[in-house]
């Protein structure tokens, strides 16, 4: 058997896809256990606030949940977990013959620090009622940049850094401002001084450029495919605006502290459609 799957793995994609196709047509219903997750050659981290990748059999139809997944023309897809997400999850593959193969698995739990932060402009805490039809029309342009479903394929590469610089604030860390609690923080800061550039991680299309949203600033969103998103916070400028395309490491603005800032720094944030997923997850480690 071990033999075996070292063959399996070596054979090119397009022969093994074929395999797993032949392999789900022929399983009987009570042996669905035998297609397991490599089958669908699936990349990332099984836990909470992760983000997987893989590719299905073209014609092939695969459910999260029961929910049906969007995937490419070439059959590549994506799905992730939020930070409080179940860990008993399902994937199921159907065939192009329909036969249904269920493949179960489980996502790693994680735990989460408190993060207490002195110092925040008060207006930001507690925002004066006047505010509050703003903030929530600014919110509900975030959400309907993040909906963004494109044939993208920049969610495909090797993410990198947007910039480099002490990390200050991590995912799914519980917030507390000026001595009073908040919801949790969902992205990555990054400190760096003033005008320090800002990288695109990978390919994609700008969704949203902000110049001044009332708690994160200068803000934008890259659509980078199937619903993998990436917002950066608190900018000083920006340097592309919306419907553009971008290239993995070009420049797209520079670092600043406007919004809920109490210094430079970027706030860098991954979603899959409104999931919010950990990006320290799918970068290496940052270069010291």
């Amino acid at each position: 058997m071990t033999r075996l799957i070292t063959i399996l793995l070596a054979l090119p994609l397009w022969f093994y896809a074929a395999w797993v196709q032949a392999a789900a047509d022929n399983t009987p219903a009570d042996n669905a256990s035998r297609l397991n997750l490599e089958s669908l050659k699936l990349q990332g981290q099984y836990t909470q606030g992760g983000m997987l990748r893989g590719q299905v059999p073209k014609g092939s139809t695969l459910r999260l949940n029961g929910k049906k997944l969007g995937q490419s023309s070439t059959g590549d897809f994506v799905i992730g977990f939020g930070r409080d997400d179940a860990l008993e999850q399902e994937l199921e593959l159907i065939t192009t013959s329909g036969k249904t193969v269920a493949i179960p698995f489980k996502l790693q739990p994680r735990t989460y620090k408190e993060q207490r932060i002195e110092g925040v402009p008060g207006r930001t805490v507690n925002p004066d009622p006047k505010h509050l039809q703003r903030i929530r029309e600014e919110g509900r342009q975030v959400s309907q940049a993040r909906w963004a479903n494109s044939e993208e394929k920049g969610f495909l590469q090797n993410f990198i850094w947007p910039l480099q610089g002490p990390i200050t604030g991590v995912y799914g860390s519980r917030r507390v401002y000026n001595g009073e609690p908040r919801r949790p923080h969902y992205g990555i800061d990054i400190a760096a001084p003033e005008g320090t550039e800002i990288l695109a991680p990978a390919d994609g299309v700008v969704t949203m450029a902000h110049g001044d949203m009332f708690f994160s600033g200068a803000t934008m969103v890259i659509d980078h495919g199937l619903g993998i998103n990436t917002s950066y916070l608190h900018m000083s400028k920006m340097l592309v605006k919306k419907g553009e395309k971008v290239q993995q490491g070009q420049v797209i603005g520079l670092v600043g502290a406007t919004g809920r800032a109490t210094g430079p720094h970027l706030c860098w944030r991954l979603n899959w459609f409104q999931t919010r997923l950990d990006p320290q997850l799918i970068v290496p480690a940052m270069a010291n």
